[in-house]
Parts: C-alpha cells; sequence; structure tokens
C-alpha cells in the first residue's frame, strides 16, 4: 500500500477543537476547485528511488509513481518522516486533516501553515514537535497577475541545478472516532514563510525550503525544541531558485504530463521586484 501505514498508528485521538481561522485550506472537491494558496501546485517528478537516496530513507512504503507535472490538493504526495527511528520514504494525501477535526471530509483541509504561527496554536504546536516531514518537489507553481482583467502569467519555480526542492510539511493522522477500528487518514501540509526576492516578484508566500544540512534535525522527532525548530522556517536563498514562464494548461488541474514545465515566452514582461529583475530560464 502506498500510504504510511507505520506513521501514526498508535496516534491517540483526544479532544475536539475547532480548525483555526487564518488557514489556508482547500476547496471541497479536491481537484475540481479553485485553490488560492501558496504553494497550492508543484511538480513531483524525481523516481522514488532516487528520492530515497538522495534523503537517505531507510525503508520506502510507496512503489515507483509516475511522473506528475501538476499536484493538486488531496493528490498522494511523495514525504519522507521518522517513526520508531526508521526514516521512511511513502505517500500521504496533500491536504492536512488534524487529528482533532470533527470529520475527515469537511472539505477544510489544510494545504499550506504559515510557519510564523505554528508555535502560538497548541495543536500545531504539538504536530510541529512530533510529527515533521519533507514533501520533496521538483518545482511549484505562482501566477503573475496581469493587471485589471488581463491574463495571468503561470511561472514555474525550480532549483537552479534542477535538483528536488526539500519542502518543510507537517503530518498527521485522523481516525473516525465512530469507527476507531476503521481506515486512518494519514495526510500533509506544507509549511510557508515570507519569500525570498525571487518569490516575492510572484507572491507575498513560499513554501519552506530546508537545506541539506537540517534535514536530519528536522526529521528526528525526539528534537522537541520549539524554538530550533522554528529557527529552521525560514526563505531559502535567492540564488537557489529560477522562475520558468510556462504555459497556461497548467491553470487546469486536470492536464498533466511533461510539456507543461516547458519553457514559453511570457504572456506579459515581468515587473521586478525591488528594481531587479528575477532570474528567469
Amino acid at each position: 500500500m502506498g500510504l504510511l501505514q507505520a506513521w501514526g498508528d498508535a496516534a491517540q485521538v483526544s479532544g475536539r477543537l475547532t480548525p483555526p481561522d487564518g488557514l489556508v485550506h482547500a476547496p471541497p472537491g479536491g481537484r475540481g476547485g479553485t485553490v488560492v494558496a501558496m504553494c497550492g501546485r508543484f511538480v513531483a517528478s524525481t523516481p522514488v528511488s532516487v528520492l530515497a537516496e538522495q534523503f537517505l530513507a531507510a525503508e520506502i512504503r510507496a512503489g515507483e509513481q509516475a511522473a506528475r507535472f501538476n499536484v493538486a490538493p488531496s493528490d498522494q504526495v511523495p514525504a519522507i518522516a521518522t517513526s520508531g527511528g526508521i526514516r521512511r520514504l511513502g505517500t500521504l494525501s496533500w491536504g492536512l486533516v488534524p487529528s482533532w477535526a470533527t470529520s475527515g471530509s469537511s472539505g477544510r483541509r489544510m494545504v499550506n501553515l504559515r510557519s510564523e504561527t505554528l508555535a502560538e496554536r497548541p495543536g500545531f504546536r504539538r504536530t510541529l514537535q512530533r510529527r515533521r516531514c519533507i514533501v520533496p518537489a521538483d518545482g511549484f507553481y505562482e501566477w503573475q497577475h496581469g493587471g485589471t482583467g488581463g491574463p495571468r502569467q503561470p511561472y514555474l519555480i525550480r532549483a537552479r541545478d534542477r535538483a528536488p526542492l526539500a519542502m518543510a510539511g507537517l503530518w498527521d493522522v485522523w481516525v473516525d472516532r465512530e469507527d476507531p477500528a476503521g481506515e486512518r487518514l494519514r495526510t500533509c501540509t506544507v509549511l510557508t514563510t515570507s519569500p525570498n526576492a525571487v518569490v516575492a516578484a510572484l507572491h507575498d508566500r513560499m513554501p519552506v525550503i530546508l537545506p541539506a544540512d537540517v534535514w536530519d534535525v528536522w526529521l528526528d522527532p525526539e528534537v522537541t525544541d520549539v524554538d530550533l525548530l522554528t529557527g529552521l522556517l525560514r526563505p531559502c536563498p535567492g540564488d537557489l531558485l529560477e522562475l520558468v514562464p510556462v504555459g497556461t494548461a497548467v491553470n487546469n488541474v486536470r492536464n498533466d504530463g511533461p510539456s507543461i514545465v516547458d519553457r514559453v515566452e511570457p504572456i506579459a514582461r515581468m515587473i521586478p521586484f525591488g528594481g531587479e529583475e528575477p532570474p528567469m530560464r
């Protein structure tokens, strides 16, 4: 099975807290809706075997997946996490359903969480301490607004060296209180932070991209120091990334395929951020 079944099998579900306001949710229906989020779409094209080697996963719980170039909320996404002392690579459903949620199908899955406020919310503070993951991505998408009534130009934001990006995430397990022996819902969210100069040309948020030298700390559930952990959640250097204008096929989540990431001539010239031209390829 593709789900990370070893994650949270002994999870204790308690309390009936209401999900806090101010979070970024996926709409009901997942792929059928319009998502207003950062990051709300990304590329997952690197083979599972290569990801396992890059992130030193000792166990693979997901079979080889077809390359995907338009991953959307509610999709199964690759994720790396540690449970029982073993670093595993498997899949989780994108859009967090916290263990305290009253329903697993309410359509209020959290695609992103703001890293700056995690420690202020008791439920997410505990998740930050115990259930962290990395969601690898070969790039993520954002759109430049074309002014009043103008078209929006999509951009792929990827690493200059084309290596997978290590997006910081949290995972959780939801259990139906009416059927505790039923199937567990294993989900994840991508953490966001303020943008670096490259992403700020398009959006006021960006996913937290973790450098390789902090992966061990982030994936170690024995590390529970909130100040240490939140200190890792900052924008990556701008020179890590490049912007690639792509076609509008990405606008429809039903479209997929390698042609989606092909470079096109942008609809309109990008307005420089801070007087500097963003790196484009």
